[in-house]
């Protein structure tokens, strides 16, 4: 069975509860995120760690946002451990997302046009003005100017970024949560079901798998719920 397209968020106390999620969901997913906590503490071997043998796509979600010349080498650096996805911040502009497209030409750069803990109050304070929507589909056109094969944006704006930049550009949306569950601090969410309908290719899920008591279930659940979503469409 092919695996669902679900990026496990493995935000672990410590390395041998990461690898533990990552060996219980990747029979159902296709990819875990390891994200700056994680990589900050344990360094590059978590990777190796949480890749094990099943040799699942590995999503490097560090979000790089400094000057051209500082992203391109810290992509360099991360691209030897070979992730499938590299996150860099779209705010960061046309320059630094070009410079890391060029430096890491085997991984999928994704842009990161703004985080799903924003609220449109959030937004507002610190100076972007107007509805999310637009922003974000103002920065997801930069972004693939500049290079990017990927974005990420939440699945509220999904459908209208997915118009903005037609079909070629795989869109990756955190923010996504089963119906009833928490929403914890994500300010701007929806169902994996909505999200893939609107046109996202990766979802970003985590606590609602690694919080649960048997994670493994819990994303052989979600993957489930996914494909007959699917079987279902006309």
């Amino acid at each position: 069975m092919t695996p669902a397209p679900i990026a496990v968020a493995l935000d672990a106390p410590n390395l041998d509860t990461a690898a533990r999620w990552a060996s219980l969901v990747t029979p159902h997913v296709s990819t875990v995120k390891v994200g700056l906590e994680l990589y900050l503490r344990y360094g590059p071997d978590v990777i190796a760690t949480v890749r094990g043998a099943s040799g699942v796509r590995i999503f490097l979600d560090l979000k790089l946002h400094d000057i051209p010349n500082t992203v391109a080498g810290a992509a360099r650096a991360v691209a030897r451990l070979k992730p499938a996805i590299l996150t860099v911040h779209a705010t960061g502009g046309a320059a630094m997302i070009a410079a890391a497209v060029e430096a890491a030409p085997q991984t999928q750069i994704a842009a990161v046009t703004l985080l799903t803990s924003l609220s449109e109050a959030d937004l507002a304070r610190v100076g972007i003005e107007g509805p999310a929507g637009d922003a974000v589909r103002r920065l997801a056109a930069l972004a693939v100017g500049a290079g990017a094969q990927a974005l990420v944006c939440s699945p509220r704006e999904v459908a209208a970024v997915r118009a903005e930049v037609g079909p070629g550009v795989t869109l990756i949306t955190p923010g996504v949560r089963p119906a009833g569950a928490d929403t914890q601090d994500q300010a701007r969410v929806a169902t994996p079901e909505a999200a893939m309908a609107d046109g996202a290719d990766l979802l970003v899920i985590g606590r609602p798998i690694t919080g649960s008591p048997d994670p493994g279930a819990a994303a052989a659940g979600i993957a489930a719920a996914l494909r007959r979503t699917a079987l279902s469409r006309p």
